[in-house]
């Protein structure tokens, strides 16, 4: 299997604006993703991930998203083993991007 590429929270930034827009999932779990997220972000927690893997859209780029990057990590290789096409991990995470001090949804 080919590793899942990476991309840093400033690429991210500018990943967000791009058309078609990209499927951002965040895999933590829901109190953190409640404590604050990227705009945008779509909460499907990892433990919950295979059973919800039909909301992933498969027809734009998919972005996943943790508080770090391990999690997120897992979750797009997973859904680069069921054949999705263009998955890419934010390295760094949400902490990179609060650290950033990019916005945050709450």
């Amino acid at each position: 299997m080919a590793p899942v590429p990476g991309i840093d929270v400033t690429q991210l930034r500018q990943r967000l604006k791009a058309e078609p827009a990209p499927f951002l999932l965040d895999v933590r779990e829901p109190w953190e993703y409640q404590a604050g997220h990227v705009p945008g972000a779509q909460l499907i927690p990892l433990g919950e991930l295979e059973q919800r893997v039909k909301e992933v859209p498969r027809d734009r780029p998919v972005l996943a998203i943790c508080h770090s990057g391990q999690r997120s990590l897992a979750a797009a290789g997973y859904l680069q083993q069921l054949g999705y096409a263009s998955v890419s991990n934010v390295d760094g995470g949400t902490a990179a991007w609060i650290e950033r001090g990019y916005p945050v949804d709450q």
